[in-house]
């Protein structure tokens, strides 16, 4: 399964993946809004040569533990993102259980239009009740049916992505024609509770479609091109890839790194007095930098990729940069994004066809054959 290089996501939200995270950040809480906060993590993380940056986002404040933070929306803060870098991938999290797929995707795909095809998905749904009343929406509280929401969603969204055919666009000032309306296409779908025609508002994206990441125990495998997997060991993680059914497979790995003023036990026991960390049945490593690279040299045999969760951003971070992501270059187990390459590219997955030119070909080609 794994490719010629394991691909490192990280997800940056917040100040780390402890909900106590933020006391021991190296910079004062009313910092953690700021646009140079969220533009100097992403810096540090594609100056380290990481494949991917994820933001997790809700509709609710992140936790209801003491220390409660706020965070900017995940999709807005993606496109800031994407005007200060240029070669990281950056892929927001956005739920599709009370949110309207037909603005999902005009957003996602404006935010590829803006990072020159770096742009991804993660998707996720919501399960709190008081999400529904944020929305305005009735609550949907069985997991069969936030599967179907989700499932319903992320076939609608990709749908509208292809609803502009690449070429649609003419913008030609001697005949004043902006576009070719016979390249523009109705998806006309409807679900159990809602119905969209289309076409998009947003031209295709410039990948055609968008990396979509997300649980295959959520989103049905053939709507991903990114399987994110869990599990509390290294065979738990193997067996869960292996059974993807996905392009590409992405192990979850939460991690505090042993740093030069504390060990990793050490500022998790620290952390513990305030919040508990959430056990979320993720492969989760305390130790040194030395011992993750052979943990992550071990998950490169079974699937292409990982997404780190660090403890605290400001301390975990720059231990990976200065040690984790130099030893796995060394041993040619990861390799750095290249300028102007499109996450999809970055990733070895295709540009997939536009469906509605695709069948419109198909039809011609059988029209010639008779």
């Amino acid at each position: 399964m794994s490719g010629p290089a394991l691909h490192l996501a990280v997800e940056i939200d917040g100040d780390g993946a402890h909900p106590a995270a933020w006391r021991r950040a190296a910079h004062s809480p009313d910092q953690l809004l700021t646009p140079r906060r969220v533009a100097g993590v992403a810096a540090v993380a594609e100056n380290a040569g990481f494949t991917l940056v994820t933001l997790d986002d809700g509709v609710l404040p992140p936790g209801v533990s003491p220390d409660p933070v706020g965070r900017i929306g995940a999709v807005e803060r993606a496109a800031f993102i994407a005007a200060s870098t240029s070669t990281i991938g950056i892929a927001p999290v956005v739920p599709v259980t009370y949110a309207e797929p037909f603005h999902v995707s005009s957003q996602l795909a404006s935010l590829d239009h803006i990072s020159l095809g770096r742009a991804g998905w993660v998707v996720t749904e919501e399960d709190h009740p008081e999400a529904a009343r944020a929305w305005g929406r009735s609550v949907v509280a069985d997991a069969d049916a936030r599967a179907r929401e989700s499932r319903d969603g992320v076939e609608v969204v990709r749908a509208l992505w292809d609803s502009w055919e690449d070429d649609a666009v003419i913008r030609s000032v001697a005949t004043s024609r902006y576009l070719d309306r016979e390249r523009l296409h109705y998806i006309d779908f409807t679900g159990e509770t809602y119905a969209v025609k289309g076409p998009a508002i947003v031209p295709r994206p410039p990948q055609g479609q968008l990396v979509v990441l997300g649980r295959p125990d959520l989103v049905p495998a053939a709507q991903l091109d990114v399987a994110l997997v869990a599990g509390r060991d290294l065979a738990a993680v193997t067996t869960a890839a292996a059974a993807a059914g996905t392009p590409r497979v992405f192990a979850e790995v939460e991690v505090a790194l042993d740093t030069p003023e504390a060990s990793g036990a050490e500022r998790v026991a620290d952390l513990q007095r305030h919040a508990t960390w959430t056990d979320r049945g993720r492969l989760r490593h305390i130790g040194s930098a030395y011992q993750l690279v052979a943990l992550l040299g071990e998950l490169s045999s079974s699937v292409n990729g990982v997404r780190l969760h660090p403890l605290v951003l400001d301390e975990d971070l720059p231990v990976l940069s200065s040690l984790v992501l130099p030893a796995l270059s060394e041993r040619r187990l990861v390799a750095r994004p290249l300028p102007g390459t499109s996450l999809r590219s970055t990733l070895g997955l295709e540009r997939p066809a536009n469906r509605f030119a695709a069948a419109a070909a198909a039809a011609a080609a059988q029209e010639d054959a008779r």
